[in-house]
């Protein structure tokens, strides 16, 4: 099936956090999908597609974000480059670190060494070797903030709510969004692991319609020259806005 021309011409740039002869890095806005897929076949804007009009050349992502998930992206400027950096992250040399609004109060900080199950998305190959068997999987988390509202969401007549800070170790698909489920404390705007109840309290009475969970620091090695390379990038949008309604921004500084 041929792809329908789309007018790009007022496409807003994405904002570009670090760039070299071999690398990009943006920062990704929630609801843009990196790349085509079959979560949306009638989706039209992609992050290759509007990084590469920007930019007037190809990119290849070297990882993914999901669709809902904000912040850093890193892309290589060559199928080589991007595989080289594809690889550090399947060693688990690349440091990744996220910021959650989260339902409850979790532990100060902790680790969840929580096994997952492979998920697959709909186009990719399933053959006799394809496996969905349970794969290790651990995230570092940190809790910076707390919060009570006096308001009944769910059963209690107050709610709780944190900001927490996490490292996954691993990547596997949705893991972040995954442990906080298995460890009860779901993040806030998952609609597909979180609980709707709290996700409409956010949406109708905070005016926060998105998942709050942002990558916002990564560290890597260029895949030229071997220096480290740190990038970070602050919440913005509506993730911002929530946690400075509750002077959490202030309190984590």
């Amino acid at each position: 099936m041929p792809e329908i021309p789309v007018d790009r011409s007022t496409e807003p740039p994405l904002p570009i956090l670090y760039r070299d002869e071999q690398i990009v890095v943006i920062d990704k806005p929630p609801g843009l999908l990196v790349h085509r897929s079959e979560i949306d076949r009638h989706e039209t804007r992609f992050a290759i597609q509007i990084l590469r009009d920007q930019i007037g050349q190809h990119v290849w992502p070297a990882h993914r974000l999901d669709r809902g998930t904000s912040g850093v992206l890193l892309f290589g400027l060559s199928k080589e480059i991007a595989s080289q950096l594809g690889r550090q992250f399947e060693a688990g040399t690349v440091e990744k670190h996220y910021l959650a609004v989260v339902r409850g109060y979790p532990p100060e900080s902790g680790s969840i060494d929580h096994a997952l199950s492979r998920q697959r998305d709909p186009y990719e190959f399933q053959g006799e070797h394809s496996s969905t068997e349970a794969q290790p999987a651990l995230t570092h988390y940190r809790t910076l903030a707390k919060i009570e509202l006096p308001v009944a969401v769910d059963r209690y007549p107050c709610s709780r709510y944190a900001l927490v800070a996490l490292e996954p170790i691993t990547g596997r698909r949705h893991q972040i969004r995954r442990h906080l489920k298995h460890i009860a404390h779901p993040i806030i705007g998952d609609a597909t692991y979180g609980k709707g109840r709290h996700n409409r309290y956010f949406a109708e009475h905070l005016g926060c319609h998105r998942l709050l969970l942002a990558c916002v620091g990564m560290a890597f090695n260029h895949p030229v020259d071997g220096r480290r390379v740190e990038i970070k990038v602050p919440v913005s949008g509506e993730f911002a806005t929530t946690l400075a309604r509750f002077d959490w921004l202030n309190e984590t500084a």
